[in-house]
């Protein structure tokens, strides 16, 4: 059966090292990327090799992570531990430290060999949601603009792409999407009043997008990842975003209104995204490799635009800039 849909599947793998599972997939074209998790990280050295192994495979995989800061934060050991971002907005100079953070979480992730990661967060910060909470930038959209803008300028500098998070925000609704269906009963005009404005502000400088797995009853009836009305009309057409999609988890909670996993990546890419994730369930990426396969899906030229053009190693820690964001961070007792 042949389709118009074009995507890709990112998946995780098992451990430290390639199992000769992980090969066998990594080797499927379908497959366009690989998230990492604390369970597959030890050291530096050993992400290194890792990803080496991977690209060894498919020279062209995206190898990406959460790497946020604060309490999401997969690489720990030998990696400099950041704040939250909500604990930016009390410091002095808050800005220049956003930037500071961006720069050195982006410089640590590429010289372990990966491409990008899954940042920043873009969502407000209402005190509704534990899931975000801290890992905003805070309540104010002017101020989230103001603190991701800076930390979007030090990825850049890095050499890494920016991913914005949850579109269109996961701020106002109180569930957590990885174990339940969050629903965020405000109109349209409300959202765009307040969490539309970072993602809209701040699109030009977003390499990739994450969906919300929330539903908004009064724009749409599916979460905002299935949602034609958010992705095509909203974030393509009003925002004029012209970056990659990326579905979140489509193992959560929140993903399964549409089906099985099979069902969930293709309804995802009917939607609009460019790659759908789906996390730590092997059986479930394997059903939606499948269905992939089956729907002879091609992959999304776009989404070359988030390899790393950066070398790996660990010469960034000799750079002047190294010396003064740690001194900064420091001083700030951020770190």
């Amino acid at each position: 059966m042949s389709t118009a849909l074009s995507g890709s599947l990112m998946l995780d793998i098992q451990g430290i090292w390639l199992t000769a599972e992980d090969r066998h997939l990594l080797r499927q074209p379908q497959v366009g990327g690989v998230i990492l998790f604390a369970r597959n990280i030890e050291h530096p050295a050993q992400v290194r090799e890792l990803c080496l192994a991977m690209r060894a495979v498919r020279p062209d995989i995206l190898i990406a992570v959460d790497q946020e800061g604060g309490r999401v934060q997969r690489l720990r050991q030998g990696f400099v531990r950041l704040p939250a971002m909500g604990e930016l907005s009390a410091c002095d100079d808050a800005p220049a430290l956003a930037e500071q953070c961006g720069w050195m979480m982006a410089s640590e992730v590429l010289a372990a060999g990966l491409d990008f990661s899954f940042a920043p967060v873009l969502d407000l910060d209402y005190g509704h949601s534990a899931v975000i909470g801290k890992r905003s930038f805070g309540a104010d959209p002017a101020q989230v603009v103001d603190l991701a803008g800076s930390f979007i300028r030090g990825m850049a500098a890095a050499g890494m792409a920016a991913v914005g998070k949850h579109f269109p925000g996961h701020g106002w609704a109180e569930a957590d999407s990885h174990v339940a269906i969050p629903r965020d009963e405000r109109s349209l005009q409300q959202i765009r009043d307040s969490d539309l404005i970072p993602f809209a502000r701040l699109a030009a400088g977003l390499a990739g997008v994450m969906p919300a797995h929330v539903i908004y009853p009064q724009v749409d009836a599916q979460p905002a990842g299935f949602s034609r009305r958010w992705l095509q009309e909203i974030l393509r057409g009003e925002l004029d975003y012209r970056g990659i999609i990326f579905s979140d988890d489509l193992s959560m909670a929140g993903a399964h209104v549409v089906g099985d996993a099979a069902a969930r990546i293709e309804a995802a890419l009917q939607a609009g995204c460019d790659m759908g994730l789906v996390c730590n369930d092997r059986a479930a990426a394997e059903l939606a490799l499948s269905r992939l396969q089956q729907l002879e899906v091609q992959p999304c030229a776009r989404l070359a635009s988030m390899r790393s053009r950066a070398a790996a190693g660990d010469e960034y820690r000799q750079q002047p800039r190294w010396l003064a964001a740690t001194g900064a961070l420091r001083a700030a007792g951020l770190i």
